[in-house]
Order: C-alpha cells, then sequence, then structure tokens
C-alpha cells in the first residue's frame, strides 16, 4: 500500500471522535492514510460536555478499547473524575464514566494523530468527492477536491463531518454559520452529495451556557465526588493519571421556569427557527419546562472542564434562548445567582445522510469506497461516533486489501447493536445509545468487552501480543477458579449456591469459609478475575437463556440473502415489506426481521421461498454464507 503524499489508501473528512478512531485503525493496519481537517489544532476537541462514557456509551468505550481503538486510553489518562454507574443495579446496566480535561483530551490526540506512522493530517475543506466508474452500476470514489482547488487521490474516502455541513448556530434570534462556536461550516459538500443522489435531512443539537467557577456559591449545591476505585475504560490503565475533582449538583425552580415559559417565543425551536429535530432523550430546559410541566424543579450537574480552566459546564440546562435570558434563569438559582456566563448555550442545526444509505461495513450503497461514520449518519455522542469511525477505518483497510469485511452482530456487541439499528431504519431523532437497546445485554456487559473482543481485535493487528496473552491468560483463570467454585462446598452446601446468596462476594466467603479462602489465598488472582467468576456464578441461570436466545438469533443470522435478490418477485409479500426490503437490502434473514414494518408473516413469506435448491445454492449470497 505505498503511496505519494498526495495519494492514499483511506481519506478521512474530519478530526472528530469517529475521524480519529477511522484515521488511527486504518494507519495502524497498514494503510496509508490521511485525515483532513479545517484545524490540525482542533482534533478531538469536545464540543459539548468534556465528558466519556455513560449508560450504553461506557460499554461501547471498553469495548472500542477491547478491539485496539483509542477512546478508551485517552479518556483514562485525561479523567478527573470516574464513576461507575448503576452499582445498585445488576452488572448488565453499569457503565464507566469519566468527567475529563478538555486541553488534555485534545492535546492527547492531537499529539497522537501528528505521530502515528502512515498517517498524514492535512489542514483544508473538503468542497467535492472525485468520482470514477465502477464495475456495477454505482460510481466508484478515487479522492477528493479541496476548497484551494488542490486534490488527493484515494482508494476510500470516510466522512466524519459531524455537525459541520451546513452547520448553523442559534442563540436566540441571532444565527450565525458554524458546526461550533468559532468554527465554520462546510456548505459545498453537503450540497455535492444531494446532487449525487443522497437523501439529507436536518437534525438539532444543544449546549448550556459555560459559567466562570470562581463566581459559583458551590455552598448552595450538593457535592458529587468520584469513585475512590475508578472503574477505567481501558483495560491496561492501572491508576489516575491526573488530580481527582467533585462535580456538584444544583436544582432549578418555579421561578426559573416561569422566566423560561414567558420567553418561549424568543426561543429559536419554538418560534419556527430551527427546523431541524432535536433529542427527545436530551431536552433543553425549553421543552423540560414545557414537556414536564408538573415538576417545579430540574437537576442540573456543575462539572469542571478542566484543572486548568475555570470553565463549569452546566449539564441539564441546554438551551438556545437569548443571552439575556439565560442570565436572568441562571440568576433565580442560589448557587449560581452571580455567576459569570463565559459562554452562552446555543443550538446547532445541521444536515444528516439517513443511514439506511449505508451497510455493516458502513460503505454507501450509491457510491462504492464512500464511507459515512459519526453524526452525519444520525447519532448523537463521542462515543456513537468513534465506534462508527473504527468500524468504518477497519473495513475501509480490509476493501483495499480484498479481504471480507468486518462485522459486529447484536449478539457480540453494543458496537454491533448501533450499526444495525441505523442501517435498518432512519433516526427520526438524534440516535443515542442505551442498554435497552440491547436484548443480550447481560453478555455484553462493560466489565467483559476484554474477554469478548480482544481476539477480533488482535485478528485484525490492533491489539498486541501481549495484551493478548494478557487476555487468554484471564480467560484461563477466570475458568479455573469458577470450576473449582462450582464443584466445591462447604458444611455440605455448594460454594456456588453460598455465592448466589444476596450481597456475597468471594472476598467475604474467603473470610468465613476456608474452602473459599484457601482457594484464593496464594493464587494471586486479579479483582478482575474474581468479579467474573462472581458475575458468572451469579447470573449462570440468566446467562444460560441469554446464550439460548443467541442461539436462535444466530440461525437467523446465518440464513443469508443474495445481494441482488429480487424481492418484488415474492407473491405474498405485502408492498410495504416489499418497499422496505428493496431499499435497505438486509444481509440476512435476521437483520430482515428487525427491519420496522416487515411482519413475522412477511418472514414466512421470505423464507419459504430462500428454501428452495435455487436459493441454497446461490453463489451471491454476502460473506459465502449460504441461505439454510
Amino acid at each position: 500500500m505505498n503511496a505519494s503524499v498526495d495519494s492514499f489508501d483511506v481519506i478521512v473528512i474530519g478530526g472528530g471522535h469517529a475521524g480519529i478512531e477511522a484515521a488511527l485503525a486504518a494507519a495502524r493496519m497498514g494503510a496509508t492514510s490521511a485525515l483532513v481537517t479545517l484545524d490540525a489544532g482542533a482534533i478531538g476537541r469536545m464540543s459539548c460536555n468534556p465528558a466519556i462514557g455513560g449508560l450504553g456509551k461506557g460499554q461501547m468505550v471498553r469495548e472500542l478499547d477491547a478491539l485496539g481503538a483509542e477512546m478508551g486510553r485517552a479518556a483514562d489518562s485525561s479523567g478527573i473524575q470516574f464513576r461507575l454507574l448503576n452499582t445498585r443495579k445488576g452488572p448488565a446496566v453499569r457503565a464507566p464514566r469519566a468527567q475529563c480535561d478538555k486541553h488534555r483530551y485534545q492535546d492527547y490526540m492531537v499529539r497522537l494523530t501528528s505521530s502515528v506512522e502512515g498517517l498524514s493530517v492535512i489542514e483544508g475543506k473538503v468542497s467535492a468527492l472525485l468520482l470514477g466508474s465502477s464495475t456495477g452500476e454505482s460510481a466508484k470514489v478515487t479522492g477528493v477536491r479541496l476548497s484551494d482547488g488542490s486534490e488527493l487521490a484515494g482508494s476510500s474516502v470516510i466522512l466524519t463531518a459531524g455537525t459541520f455541513l451546513r452547520g448553523l448556530m442559534h442563540c436566540g434570534g441571532e444565527k450565525a454559520r458554524g458546526g461550533r462556536v468559532g468554527e465554520d461550516s462546510s456548505y459545498g459538500l453537503s450540497d455535492f452529495l444531494e446532487d449525487l443522489g443522497f437523501s439529507r435531512r436536518r437534525l438539532k443539537t444543544g449546549t448550556p451556557a459555560r459559567v466562570e467557577a470562581a463566581t459559583v456559591d458551590f455552598s448552595q449545591t450538593t457535592v458529587q465526588p468520584g469513585d475512590e476505585a475508578p472503574s477505567f475504560f481501558s483495560f491496561d490503565t492501572s491508576g489516575c493519571a491526573l488530580e481527582q475533582v467533585n462535580c456538584h449538583i444544583a436544582w432549578t425552580n418555579p421561578q426559573a421556569h416561569e422566566i423560561i415559559r414567558e420567553n418561549l417565543h424568543r426561543a429559536p425551536m419554538y418560534s419556527g427557527q430551527i427546523k431541524g429535530v432535536g433529542p427527545r432523550y436530551c431536552p433543553s430546559i425549553e421543552d423540560k419546562v414545557v414537556r414536564f410541566a408538573q415538576k417545579d424543579q430540574h437537576q442540573l450537574f456543575l462539572e469542571p472542564e478542566g484543572l486548568d480552566t475555570s470553565w463549569v459546564y452546566l449539564n441539564g440546562i441546554s438551551t438556545s434562548l437569548p443571552g439575556d435570558v439565560q442570565e436572568r434563569v441562571l440568576q433565580t438559582i442560589p448557587a449560581l445567582r452571580n455567576a459569570k456566563i463565559l459562554q452562552y448555550g446555543y443550538a446547532v442545526e445541521y444536515d444528516f445522510f439517513p443511514p439506511t444509505q449505508i451497510g455493516p461495513t458502513l460503505e454507501t450503497r450509491a457510491v462504492e469506497g464512500l464511507y459515512f461514520a459519526g453524526q452525519i449518519c444520525g447519532t448523537s455522542g463521542y462515543e456513537e461516533a468513534a465506534a462508527q469511525g473504527f468500524l468504518a477505518g477497519v473495513n475501509a483497510v480490509l476493501r483495499c486489501r480484498g479481504e471480507e469485511p468486518f462485522l459486529l452482530d447484536r449478539s457480540e456487541a453494543y458496537i454491533g447493536v448501533l450499526v444495525d439499528d441505523l442501517v435498518k431504519e432512519c433516526p427520526m431523532e438524534p440516535y443515542r445509545m442505551f442498554t435497552s437497546r440491547a436484548e443480550y445485554r447481560l453478555l455484553l456487559r462493560s466489565d467483559n468487552a476484554d474477554l469478548r473482543l480482544c481476539e477480533k481485535g488482535h485478528q485484525l493487528g490492533l491489539v498486541s501480543d501481549e495484551r493478548m496473552r494478557a487476555v487468554e491468560k484471564k480467560r484461563a483463570e477466570v475458568s479455573e477458579l469458577r470450576e473449582s467454585i462450582e464443584r466445591g462446598s462447604s458444611g455440605g452446601v455448594s460454594l456456588a449456591k453460598l455465592l448466589r446468596r444476596p450481597g456475597e462476594s468471594l472476598r467475604s466467603l474467603a473470610r468465613s469459609t476456608s474452602e473459599v479462602g484457601g482457594l484464593l489465598d496464594g493464587n494471586g488472582f486479579d479483582e478482575r478475575v474474581l468479579e467474573q467468576v462472581e458475575i458468572q456464578v451469579k447470573y449462570a441461570a440468566y446467562i444460560d437463556r441469554h446464550l439460548a436466545q443467541v442461539e436462535r438469533f444466530k440461525r437467523l443470522e446465518n440464513m443469508g440473502i443474495p445481494e441482488a435478490f429480487d424481492y418484488a418477485s415474492i407473491s405474498g409479500l405485502r408492498n410495504e415489506s416489499t418497499e422496505k426490503l428493496e431499499n435497505l437490502r438486509p444481509l440476512s434473514v435476521g437483520q430482515a426481521s428487525r427491519i420496522s414494518g416487515v411482519t413475522p408473516a412477511d418472514i414466512g413469506v421470505l423464507l419459504a421461498h430462500l428454501d428452495t435448491p435455487r436459493s441454497r445454492n446461490s453463489e451471491d449470497a454476502p460473506g459465502g454464507i449460504e441461505p439454510s
């Protein structure tokens, strides 16, 4: 994969979280790669809250780390508060979260992307794609043209434009072009894609005001400390790199709500100024006041943006109300009565291209070699973007090599859930990952991501031999200790039964029973090994039930559908289902069954048609999988 300075195997457009992981994965796999960004110094900039992880999101960051991506290590190196969420609930829904130092996180990514062999960082704005003819009916990408007229040749192009495609910022009645404060938006590329035939729509996201820490009365807040024993994202991290700090909690009140209600006509979402759809799960404060009119207060999290900055992020009060209204609202909150606003909250309206136009590798259906990843696909959040960027980068390289694509299904990873959700139905609002989206979440825990996925990362060449040996050692120790617990007994009662008692742990059993104490003493089992054994034993019945469900799921996933399958020729399929199947082109019967509007009866008709000698012998089934 040798190339000159203006010719690359993979060109990545955008230096956000998706672009970073795409470019790093491609370069580390040996592809000559270019990362084209408006500002090389802004790579990895945290436009919204400088936090990584959370429910569903923390699981994905652990998965990325297990596969050899970078977000987890960057978050650990810049984390100033670590918390494991949902500790009072079961392990299926526990997730790590870190408040990060935004400058250190960005600096980490800027330094890394400038030092990785095979990766060139190029400042510029892409205005158009270069296209050629493919062997089929679709076009084929051959590179990009920059706004200064220069061109870069490339076998694959990954578009990770974030909120910058026709980005428009709103604060009250004021509007300004930009994907975030201080940075311009991109108009030409979005229009170019629409001219190619891609469907585009508008979404909206928002951010709250930032205030000066010295002007906040923290005595009027509740302290929210981090965990004494931090839960890191990378399985290689052994301790905190930075000083740890507290966050704080405050509340809005009826007076603040009344000010908001009186000024709704000045809010862009309510005046009709914003056309894009915002997220229901993370509403602006004006949305909260309207939708939850019965509530007289809403929780705010005052989160520091770093150790060397005085900026405090007001999580929970995202808004695009005019600046004077924002000031009046904050003045009603005791902790913020004298707070100095350093940056007003604002909304960003931007283009996205419905992800039903891409396949599970994230390659577009209309243009060969062109991939979409991140908010251009209708997602929100750093973590969702990073996951897509990683997959796109890996698959772009595999495509260059002529190798089979890298795919994860819903039973293997939250990343698989994310992609499967996106390609089968267009988000009606910015898509965010939740644990509730994963049917097999007890298997897809944040604590076992290394055991699930490190081997896959190693096969890609992104996980070192040393790390793989450590994972295999952990796997062997978990198996050994679990077998001993399952076989052993104390006072005639099985050790496994004792461990399943509420509140019991291996450490507590070691203190009360010599049998468990003997197993642990002298063996030097890591705490993570003990954690795995405890979960596997305590939840064995539920895990076995999930595994049986996965077997049934796999049977449908392994029933491949030929890429050029003619759904219109099947009598008995409803018109709505035929249209959706023709447009979305599912790779398997399992994927087809999860498309909204495709009924079990439709799947029955499809199965009956696929179960023919001609279908079973088809050489067109994706990935070499023959339909059953």
